[in-house]
């Protein structure tokens, strides 16, 4: 029998305390497309991946600091846009960028942490194969 293989990312649910806001957010800020709402809830498009946003009182709870975050694609030209909306929305830079292709680091208004990204994985493994310490996997 075969290893299974997953075909991609179905979507992704963000549990939001204020769905207005979030809505909001991710359309005007992150320009997304709303694709339909309802008192507890939205869907949304980033590209051709389903984004759901799901009202949740507890989503404004502390958060892990950790790295984990959600990556959005950007066109080089549209990022510094992007920045400037994200900024003039009262958004918040999380992290500054110290690997391959230009990214700004922030939080949605629950603290999610988000990332919009120029570059894709091919940039980022011809990006690896330059150090030492990384392995990239042949024929893949």
């Amino acid at each position: 029998m075969g290893a299974m293989v997953t075909s991609g990312v179905n979507h992704i649910t963000f549990a939001v305390s204020d769905l207005q806001r979030s809505v909001a957010f991710y359309v005007d800020v992150l320009g997304c497309v709303k694709v339909a709402t309802w008192p507890r809830g939205a869907y949304l498009l980033a590209g051709s991946m389903w984004l759901c946003l799901s009202l949740d009182p507890t989503a404004a709870m502390a958060r892990a600091r950790d790295y984990t975050h959600v990556a959005f694609t950007f066109d080089p030209v549209e990022l510094a846009a992007f920045r400037a909306r994200l900024l003039a929305a009262g958004g918040v830079e999380w992290k500054i960028n110290s690997s391959e292709g230009d990214s700004v680091y922030f939080l949605d208004p629950d603290g999610h942490r988000l990332e919009a990204h120029v570059g894709d994985l091919e940039s980022r493994m011809t990006s690896l194969q330059e150090a030492s310490d990384v392995r990239v996997v042949p024929g893949r």
